[in-house]
């Protein structure tokens, strides 16, 4: 028995050394000036603390990869839902040029940050500085809510040009 459970460790440990040599590639694209919502809208200081600290991570490309992003399978989880995040949001390549979209993406911050969606609770059980309290999503909420709002006059304004 003792001989069996030997070669059983041997084997979990192996594999577990061939597992890390299908990591996912942990990138950062540049930061395009002209395209970064923080750079071309920048929001008031307390938001943009917020938002540095409970959304970026997944939503920009200032992803911080920390230790664990590292280590299969937690890097395939962490690599996957950055990859996920940022095709749904992206602050880091805002659409500047289409103000009817960007009204819309802050929409959809107000609904999911409103709703508890975001930032989800796989995150925030690791990150507990990304938890928000009520008094920081109804900042973040109001914001968005402002942002589209104004984006929307402008895009009426520019079609009505």
């Amino acid at each position: 028995m003792k001989k069996k459970l030997k070669w059983i460790l041997i084997a979990a440990v192996a594999g577990f050394g061939l597992i890390q040599l299908a990591n996912p590639d942990r990138t950062n694209p540049p930061v395009v000036a002209g395209h970064d919502l923080l750079a071309v809208r920048p929001p008031p200081p307390p938001v943009a603390a917020i938002l540095r600290t409970s959304c970026m991570d997944c939503h920009s490309h200032e992803t911080v990869w920390p230790w664990y992003s590292h280590v299969a399978p937690m890097a395939w989880l962490v690599a996957h839902d950055v990859s996920e995040g940022r095709q749904k949001l992206n602050f880091s390549d805002w659409p500047v040029t289409d103000p009817a979209r960007a009204s819309r993406k802050f929409g959809n911050i107000s609904d999911v940050v409103d709703s508890g969606e975001m930032p989800p609770k796989k995150y925030t059980i690791i990150h507990r500085d990304a938890v928000l309290s009520e008094a920081q999503r109804k900042t973040i909420v109001d914001w968005a809510e402002a942002q589209a709002d104004a984006l929307k006059t402008e895009a009426a304004g520019a079609a009505t040009k």
